[in-house]
Order: structure tokens, then C-alpha cells, then sequence
């Protein structure tokens, strides 16, 4: 599977430890496409359809024909072995907000 920027995969993120979002749940992928490619593990954002909307933490996005939200704060690296299918690609301007958000969290 060729694993892409913008692209929303369903992820098992389990086992998770303490206040990690848990279970399979789409993700989109904001690392570079050089760096997925060359690297085992790829950066996510984890997805939730339940959440509310709270920049810049929680932002509201398009997915799967469905309002949702990626939480910015539960960013992380996952194992290529943890993706299980495409199910969506962001559109740019979902892509942007979220690049907002990350550099807000992170500070940068």
C-alpha cells in the first residue's frame, strides 16, 4: 500500500496506553510523501466522529461524506503495519486548517 499525504486510511491503533485515542479509526496522514515512503512509521492525525470542534485542538473537517474532527493534540508516528485501507483524501483547504492547528499545538 502506498500511504500519502491527505490521504485517510483506517489505522488499529490499539493497544493504547491512558487517554490515547484507541481502537481502528481513520487517520490522515500529514507527514511528507518523500518521508513515508522512506520510513517505517508514518505521522497521523487520528479522526473522530463524536468529538466537537475546538480549535485548535479539534478541527472540524470533511471525511467519509460525514463531518469530523482530527485531533490535533493525539498526533503521532504509527507503524506502516498498523494501516489497514484508504477510505478518504482531505480536501486543501481541510489540509490547511489542520496545518494551522499543528503549528499552534506545536508552537512552530
Amino acid at each position: 500500500m502506498e500511504i500519502k499525504r491527505s490521504n485517510v486510511y483506517w489505522v488499529n491503533l490499539d493497544p493504547t496506553i491512558g487517554s490515547e485515542i484507541k481502537k481502528k479509526r481513520p487517520c490522515v496522514v500529514i507527514g511528507v510523501d518523500p518521508v513515508n515512503m522512506a520510513r517505517r512509521t508514518v505521522v497521523v492525525i487520528p479522526l473522530s466522529t463524536s468529538g466537537k470542534e475546538y480549535p485548535p485542538l479539534a478541527i472540524g473537517i470533511n471525511c467519509m461524506n460525514k463531518k469530523a474532527v482530527a485531533v490535533i493534540d493525539q498526533i503521532r508516528a504509527v507503524d506502516k503495519s498498523r494501516f489497514i485501507q484508504q477510505c478518504d483524501r482531505l480536501d486543501n483547504n481541510d489540509m490547511t486548517q489542520l496545518e494551522q492547528g499543528i503549528k499552534t499545538i506545536l508552537g512552530v
